[in-house]
């Protein structure tokens, strides 16, 4: 205020000077303190327009449209002040000065930025960022990292050819044939992808294209981050590997999603694990009556019910209890007069299994037809298992397990008519707790090596939110003993993953048998019982294709209740001794297609 209130006579002497081309001359005549009253009229209207209110080193589009209001009232003050005062001020000067007012304002916040800034920032190294994406949301990104003290915008790549060359906000604009190219030159830290809307597909194509680079690459958050129109330096993030290996969900169909979750009362065993929290979460997005969550674990159950509570006023029921306590499960669903099962309630990590046998199978066998016992003996309408693609053909004792409990349930659903069972069998989801990726975020933060168990495994993938979603809708396909498979896309490679990973990061892999690069992939081989790949299909003949796209109903060879019952009632009774081990895995051998006993099976 000061600064303007010594500066504004200056420059309507100048208006004065320029017109009449005489630095002598008499400004704003017959009018005592003329340019002191010139003076407090443009500091008071630039003070109620609110522009003293704005920091500096922020000031934005809004301080220009503020700025541009006192400049308007100050020219109109001064038109009054030449017809109601007799002061002698010609027509041209308030235009004149309107048009230096604004001017000086403009200019001198610029030079007090630029020296505060230039202050702030004197010894904080500032990382060189492109930004992919010269769109509304790059410019926006653009004009916050210019205020940020950590980042400095160099120029803009994007694919539209007809902004190749232009200036947007300051920063150039680089065809991506162009940009890779000055990356290196232009000494670039940081690529940031500023293009919220765009599909899996084309992210995960502009990343392999930028990969050569080796530059970290970060995003900005999807567009509901963007509704108010301010990015913040804390919405960049790094891009995960999920977004890239997943695929663009298909919509889901909402009557299927609703069918056996809508104003009924539904549970989820195993609720505190990756697939059933998930299962939980969209469970809740359709309207239950009531949930029972049922979970062997008690910081898990904690865990789910506490998110639960926040993000719903639907009644959650946490139960602590096991799959293998049948009539606890009973009671359960009788109190609470259960409708729906989805048991998701499994041990999964396959070289765990192996070692401890017996305590896979009873869980996972044995635990399956204890849940399914209780549901058909207490009226339950849906019971939907949670399969995997390790059943198919399994090499592990734990895929030999699940396939003896898709056995079981092939075989109630044929012996009853009461509860409708449905098996829906898919492969690895990202980010569970038994996904390769966390362990890869984890060994690359420690600077590697990352290990892969075989340079050609490889596997299946699906995000967990798309994996929930098709269960639900698969299990309301269901006509009895349905096995469904859920379209996994392609098979992904292990060790792409690994690379593509590292490259995400900024560092490079680092080749066997050289010193060049900073991650080093190590070969471990392959653990007990794991397969270089998965299949989802023992026939691939007897499929057919059901009312959502992603979604297979398969027909397979199964056996009947009266057949299986001795020997699950044999597997509850087994113990820890050799024989026991020696007559369960034989009887897997007999009753699940291409299994064979592994030599790394232990008696635990």
């Amino acid at each position: 205020m000061a600064l303007d209130f010594v500066i504004f006579p200056v420059l309507i002497w100048l208006c004065y000077a320029i017109r009449k081309f005489d630095l002598g001359t008499e400004v704003v005549p017959n009018l005592a303190f003329g340019t002191l009253w010139v003076s407090f009229l443009a500091v008071l209207a630039l003070s109620l327009c609110g522009v003293y209110r704005f920091i500096v080193r922020t000031f934005n589009e809004a301080f220009i449209v503020k700025l541009a209001m006192a400049t308007v009232f100050t020219v109109m003050g001064l038109y009054a002040m030449a017809y109601f005062t007799p002061a002698f001020i010609p027509t041209s000067i308030p235009m004149m000065f309107g048009f230096m007012m604004f001017a000086w304002i403009w200019f001198s916040r610029g030079i007090i930025r630029a020296i505060v800034k230039s202050h702030l920032q004197s010894d904080i190294p500032r990382k060189r960022v492109a930004i992919y994406g010269a769109g509304n949301a790059g410019q926006q990104v653009a004009a916050t990292l210019y205020r940020s003290d950590e980042h400095f915008p160099v120029f803009f790549i994007d694919d539209d050819i007809s902004l190749s060359g232009q200036m947007i906000g300051g920063l150039k604009v680089y065809h991506p044939s162009h940009a890779l190219n000055l990356l290196a030159k232009q000494k670039i830290d940081e690529i940031l992808i500023a293009l919220p809307s765009v599909n899996r597909i084309r992210k995960s194509e502009i990343v392999k294209f930028l990969e050569p680079a080796h530059l970290k690459i970060t995003e900005i958050p999807g567009l509901t981050k963007l509704v108010d129109g301010e990015i913040r330096i804390s919405d960049i993030q790094e891009i995960d590997i999920i977004d890239l290996l997943g695929r663009d969900p298909v919509p889901p169909i909402p009557e299927l999603l609703a069918k056996n979750i809508q104003n009924k009362v539904v549970m989820v065993t195993g609720a505190g694990g990756s697939i059933g929290s998930e299962l939980c979460r969209q469970i809740i997005k359709n309207q239950p009556k009531k949930l029972v969550i049922y979970e062997l674990t008690e910081f898990a159950l904690y865990s789910i019910d506490k998110e639960l509570h926040l993000n719903t006023a639907i009644e959650i029921v946490p139960i602590l209890g096991t799959v293998l306590d049948q009539a606890k499960l009973e009671r359960i669903i009788e109190q609470y007069q259960v409708q729906t099962i989805y048991h998701a309630a499994a041990y999964k990590h396959v070289p765990l299994v192996e070692c401890n046998p017996l305590a896979g199978l009873k869980n996972n066998a044995v635990g399956t037809a204890f849940s399914l016992n209780a549901a058909v003996k207490k009226g339950v309408e849906t019971f939907v298992l949670i399969s995997t693609d390790k059943a198919v053909r399994p090499t592990n004792v734990m895929g030999a397990s699940k396939r003896m409990a898709e056995l079981y349930c092939q075989a109630m659903a044929e012996a009853q008519n009461q509860t409708q069972v449905s098996i829906v069998r898919f492969g690895n989801v990202l980010g569970s707790s038994g996904s390769v990726v966390p362990l890869f975020k984890q060994q690359i933060a420690k600077g590697g090596p990352i290990t892969v168990t075989h340079p050609d495994v490889t596997r299946y993938f699906m995000t967990i939110p798309e994996a929930s979603q098709l269960v639900i809708q698969a299990g309301a396909l269901g006509k009895g003993g349905d096995v469904f498979l859920l379209d996994m896309g392609e098979p992904v490679r292990i060790q792409d993953l690994a690379r593509q990973m590292i490259s995400l990061s900024g560092l490079t892999v680092r080749e066997s048998g050289t010193q060049n690069g900073d991650i080093e992939i190590q070969y471990a081989g392959l653990r007990p019982g794991e397969k270089l790949y998965e299949e989802l299909l023992i026939d691939q003949e007897d499929t057919e294709i059901t009312q959502h796209s992603r979604i297979l109903r398969s027909f397979e060879k199964h056996h009947s209740l009266d057949e299986l019952l001795p020997i699950f009632d044999r597997l509850n009774n087994l113990t820890a001794i050799q024989e026991d081990v020696d007559w369960a895995l034989q009887h897997l051998e007999q009753y699940v297609d291409g299994y064979q006993r592994g030599k790394e099976i232990k008696v635990n």
